[in-house]
């Protein structure tokens, strides 16, 4: 018997008036649910006061007599569907509904969107006083008339205790035991949940953006329709986690795009589930990320602030994004001109990294690794306008990254009058970058290097020459 339920006796007691007064199965089904705390299949089996091994043979009787096959049901697995722990197969919720004599809604196994009532639908619940049969939506009328029970006594000038407040005091009690036992998400579909964003975070960081966004929104489609129901803590707690992720994805993937109003709204949403679910280094780790969204197209005063209350929230700890925020900031106030400044936030990220306990060789997005690190180090450096030595590793991994830091370096090359090796990195950057992952992102990075080319030399051979790569070149979108 599962927390909240009733003893078998009470159903058997509704199987009695329902005998007496002649109801229908479904009508003592519905009273059996709405009074003892079960799911509406395990009250289809109250109902008929059978035992879960009676169920099993009668479904095997079934299967034979119609020649169905094989019933492929156990007590176990009939025990696991009624307390909503896992959730038959197509083919065994078609059996459970011919041996009810009902469907998948009045399994408990569908949802009902009808616009209509199905005409004088009766339910049977408990009532106040006895037991009696009534629609569904005067349960609504029930509760008012509990509430008007309890200001009663409460203005009363005795608070006497009488049998029928005592009574509804227990069913108030009954009835929020089974709304916080209710659950939708089986262990199974969590774990399942767990391991595929797992995924999307590993394949996120050689997958072009614009794909794995299509792949994103079919998986956030299915976490919000597990989502849509009310949850136990945990339950909620893994689910606001998995959105948080699939959400940052989504807006990395945007900005990378170029759309910044979706980008911003779905940080937004992150942010909304991280606060939700009132992890402080979650919170962070959204803060860090969407640091880098007013740094490529906005305010970089913004990106400080992102990453300075992304610093606060993650604590002294060392972590990823204690580590990510430092480090975005340092890039920020180089590109701001506060120099000094930046080498100190700059030498904090990498103290942090040091004190980080290894995560292993997985590369995963946002897991600030070494190779993150080693490129928010040289962003700041090339920003500061030291020279840097350094060689882009393959394309295939982090393919926009080795791309900007070559644009950074031809922007300030360019602010500096050298104008043809200017062209020459940018060209080269671009050239470099897979057509799928050439997003907006990179071509705007781009085209502020020929911003930064004097007036005098716009007309000049290799300044055009990169001009007409930009306008050849059609971002992913």
């Amino acid at each position: 018997m599962a927390r909240g339920e009733h003893s078998p006796s009470c159903a058997r007691r509704w199987r009695d008036q329902a005998a007496s007064e002649q109801w229908t199965p479904w009508q003592t089904t519905q009273a059996i649910h709405g009074c003892c705390g079960v799911s509406l299949l395990k009250a289809h089996r109250l109902a008929r006061g059978w035992s879960a091994r009676q169920v099993i043979q009668e479904l095997e009787d079934l299967c034979e007599r119609q020649d169905l096959g094989e019933a492929r049901a156990s007590i176990d697995l009939l025990n696991a569907w009624e307390n909503n722990r896992a959730r038959p197969r197509p083919q065994t919720i078609d059996l459970l509904a011919r041996l009810y004599r009902a469907n998948a809604v009045r399994l408990g196994l569908a949802g009902d969107y009808c616009d209509d009532n199905g005409g004088t639908r009766v339910v049977v619940v408990s009532g106040t006083g006895g037991r009696t049969p009534y629609r569904a939506e005067d349960r609504i009328d029930d509760d008012m008339e509990r509430r008007a029970l309890f200001h009663h006594a409460l203005l009363g000038s005795r608070f006497g205790m009488s049998g029928r407040i005592l009574a509804e005091i227990e069913r108030t009690r009954q009835e929020l035991d089974r709304t916080l036992a209710v659950t939708t998400v089986t262990e199974e579909q969590l774990d399942r949940l767990d391991e595929q964003v797992l995924r999307y975070r590993r394949e996120y960081i050689t997958s072009a953006p614009l794909p794995m966004l299509y792949r994103l929104m079919l998986e956030l489609c299915d976490v919000r329709t597990l989502t849509a129901a009310r949850q136990p803590a945990m339950t909620q707690r893994r689910l606001l986690s998995a959105t948080v992720m699939l959400a940052l994805l989504s807006a990395d993937a945007l900005m990378k795009l170029g759309d910044t109003r979706q980008a911003h709204a779905w940080y937004g949403t992150a942010r909304t589930a991280s606060d939700d679910m009132g992890d402080l280094r979650l919170r962070a780790l959204v803060r860090a990320q969407q640091a880098m969204l007013p740094y490529y197209y906005g305010d970089l005063a913004e990106t400080v602030r992102l990453a300075r209350e992304a610093r606060m929230l993650a604590g002294s700890a060392p972590s990823s994004p204690a580590a990510l925020g430092a480090a975005a900031e340092a890039r920020a106030l180089a590109r701001m001109g506060e120099h000094k400044a930046a080498r100190v936030a700059l030498a904090e990220a990498e103290r942090i990294f040091a004190r980080m306990p290894p995560e292993g060789h997985d590369h995963l997005a946002f897991r600030f690794s070494e190779r993150r690190l080693q490129f928010y180090r040289l962003g700041t450096l090339i920003e500061l306008g030291e020279e840097v030595d350094w060689t882009p590793g393959p394309s295939g991994a982090y393919a926009i990254d080795p791309a900007l830091l070559l644009l950074d370096q031809a922007a300030h090359q360019a602010r500096d009058g050298k104008v043809d090796e200017a062209c020459h990195l940018a060209e080269k950057a671009l050239l470099q970058v897979p057509p799928e992952h050439r997003t907006s992102i990179v071509l705007s990075r781009a085209r502020a290097v020929l911003s930064e080319v004097p007036t005098a030399r716009q007309r000049a051979m290799v300044v055009r020459r990169l001009a007409d790569l930009l306008a050849d070149a059609t971002p992913v979108s």
